[in-house]
């Protein structure tokens, strides 16, 4: 009797032995679960650490911290590569200005030349090459001020609506010159709250790339977001049958949707992202049958 009273005291102590040895492991785990979010959402780089020893937990918890600082270490090289790469085109669009400069000056001074009807027409094509690449750099200038610089935004409500048929009716001959028509849907007046030379650079950069890549009519649409503070702009056109185009990558620098082609989409939209997102708006674009819709979403001007 006394035996088995014993071993009945001794399996209780067990059992609570157990019971407060799994109580602690449950604390352990809530306190590394409290760690991980304090590192999620204040940002804090610190290790995860133990209260109490257990074999399992420590291992679990150092190869946690082997994770977390992999990812740190990784995060660090991104932001280094970034800044590199910043600075690389910065150093290359200024590099790719002086040559440019020089080539138009020698072509200018060929053009008052006694040249052939032949030789004209070979400098001609030279100079709307050398025209396409200044361009190109500018573009790349642009692109390389914006990722370095702070913006400073001169925030005022705008008249949306007709500041985008504004910026159109100056377009009017770029359109002509490339035989394309353009189509504004009538708006009633919208109003944002946003900087009207970086809205007005978006919209030239977006007239840019449709007269670039349309196959066709461009179709212009202003509307405010449903169930949002937004007003989207909208540029639709036809692209060339079986062109190769991944939406989602449109605003990506350098994409090109085809491989073979020489002429990529550049930094245009590139740039219109980055302007949109200082101004606290978004973009995204499209592809259905054939049509190619490009958005810009900006904040309502109360």
């Amino acid at each position: 009797m006394k035996v088995l009273v014993l071993a009945v005291s001794g399996l209780v102590v067990l059992v609570v032995a157990l019971i407060l040895y799994i109580t602690y492991l449950q604390q352990q785990m809530r306190s590394i679960n409290r760690q991980l979010d304090k590192r999620l959402s204040e940002h804090t780089r610190q290790p995860i650490h133990l209260q109490i020893f257990s074999k399992e937990l420590s291992k679990l918890t150092i190869n946690i911290n082997k994770c977390l600082k992999a990812e740190e270490n990784l995060r660090l090289k991104g932001i280094r590569e970034e800044k590199q790469f910043k600075e690389l085109i910065a150093n290359i669009s200024h590099d790719l200005r002086t040559p440019l400069t020089a080539i138009k000056g020698y072509q200018q001074l060929m053009s008052g030349s006694d040249l052939t009807e032949d030789q004209r027409k070979k400098l001609q094509i030279a100079q709307k090459h050398a025209d396409e690449l200044g361009r190109l750099i500018e573009h790349f200038f642009e692109y390389a001020y914006l990722l370095n610089a702070e913006p400073k935004l001169h925030l005022e409500r705008i008249n949306l609506t007709n500041f985008v048929a504004e910026c159109l009716a100056a377009s009017v001959s770029l359109l002509e010159e490339n035989h394309l028509a353009l189509h504004l849907k009538e708006a009633p007046p919208i109003f944002v709250l946003a900087d009207k030379e970086l809205v007005n650079r978006m919209i030239q950069n977006l007239i840019r790339n449709s007269v670039q890549h349309a196959y066709g009519d461009i179709e212009v649409k202003l509307e405010t977001a449903q169930a949002a503070d937004q007003a989207v702009l909208s540029f639709k056109n036809p692209v060339k049958p079986n062109t190769v185009i991944d939406p989602s990558q449109l605003f990506d620098r350098f994409y090109t949707g085809d491989k073979a082609r020489s002429r990529s989409g550049g930094l245009g939209l590139s740039i219109v992202k980055l302007l949109a997102e200082q101004l606290g708006g978004r973009t995204s674009a499209a592809l259905q049958d054939g049509m190619l819709e490009i958005n810009i979403e900006l904040p309502l001007g109360s």
